[in-house]
């Protein structure tokens, strides 16, 4: 457990003591495995001594869960499950749910709302009917699009202008979880991580990797967009906070790296990093004119319309954005001190990809 008291700008944070139960949707996932293996780990300063369940809609999620320790209860179940969700709620005021359960890259674009929305509302249902203590919901920066101008970042007041039907279906989950707070007394909290990184990534982030180190890396109108990240450990830290600072429930915060980086800043990051480990790399990346990217984007809003999803156009047509949020409101009300900054990051994820035995 952390040390419970924090100093600086957030003056003196207590947090609550945890209850003895905590449930985890998307536990499989990239984030939801450095979640776990943070609440197992002794080393680790939010490790949990309760129960900790994780639900889980296959075996193969299952098997994923089962490496990290068998600690960990698994609840077999999609997140539409009423009873599943039941299940991994059962003990009211006792339980905590963590809710990091999301589809980010489908193949048809039904999925998003299947998932994001139909699966945050069912979340909700089990939540207020459990009576639960609270809920922390994993949203994302995409409810409210891109910055309209690069030099402006999201703070805590932005209307929501959702960015295609990733970000509308999180948006409508957002709305759920408002609902239910407003309407229903559910004591939810939402954090909103941008574009994360780090151990547990999926091999869309390997490509990255491999893109950044032949110097093929696509920088749009020389790389000056800025984009906010968060390392998955600053947004476990993020999250544990939300769940346990007292007086927050119904708030919504940002979670993400100490500032936004400009492209070419990740990107001559990233080399650095490919180089302090051994990787060789070429400095550099592909100059391409803003008008590919809002070709990009325009081709995946047609595509987007028909009901499919194509992940390679989508992130090219985003690629030109900036995306940058503020984290000074969860500096002070939560005490969120993001640790790991990009190159700390950067490099650590590379080890976890060698240990797996993947070449770059």
């Amino acid at each position: 457990m952390a040390d419970p008291t924090l100093s600086g700008s957030a003056a003196s944070l207590v947090l609550d003591n945890p209850p003895p139960i905590l449930a985890v949707t998307g536990g499989a996932g990239w984030f939801g495995q450095a979640l776990l293996h943070a609440l197992v780990n002794p080393s680790s300063e939010w490790r949990r001594v309760g129960i900790i369940r994780a639900l889980c809609k296959s075996d193969e999620d299952a098997a994923v869960v089962a490496k990290i320790s068998d600690r960990i209860v698994v609840v077999r179940g999609d997140i539409t499950d009423r009873r599943a969700l039941a299940d991994l709620v059962d003990g009211g005021a006792e339980v905590d749910v963590i809710h990091a359960a999301g589809v980010i890259h489908p193949s048809a674009v039904a999925e998003f709302f299947r998932v994001n929305t139909r699966g945050t509302q069912a979340v909700v249902d089990a939540a207020v009917s459990g009576g639960i203590r609270r809920l922390v919901h994993v949203s994302s920066n995409s409810p409210f699009g891109v910055n309209p101008d690069p030099l402006e970042m999201f703070r805590n007041d932005e209307p929501f202008h959702p960015y295609l039907a990733y970000g509308e279906s999180k948006m409508l989950g957002e709305q759920a979880v408002g609902t239910a707070i407003r309407d229903r007394g559910l004591r939810a909290v939402i954090i909103r991580p941008p574009w994360f990184y780090g151990p547990y990534q999926p091999l869309r982030q390997t490509t990255f990797f491999k893109m950044v180190s032949g110097g093929r890396f696509p920088l749009f109108g020389g790389g000056h967009n800025r984009r906010s990240m968060v390392y998955v450990d600053n947004l476990v830290q993020g999250a544990m906070r939300a769940e346990l600072v007292p007086g927050v429930a119904g708030r919504s915060y940002w979670i993400a790296d100490e500032r936004p980086y400009p492209v070419t800043e990740i990107v001559s990051t990233v080399q650095d990093a490919l180089l302090a480990e051994g990787i060789s790399t070429r400095r550099g990346g592909l100059r391409i004119p803003n008008v590919i990217g809002d070709l990009a984007e325009r081709a995946d809003r047609v595509i987007q319309r028909t009901g499919r999803y194509q992940q390679a156009v989508h992130v090219l047509g985003e690629m030109n954005k900036t995306i940058a949020c503020d984290i000074s409101v969860s500096k002070l009300e939560l005490g969120y001190d993001p640790e790991i900054a990009l190159l700390e990051g950067m490099r650590r994820s590379l080890r976890w990809v060698k240990d797996q035995g993947v070449q770059l």
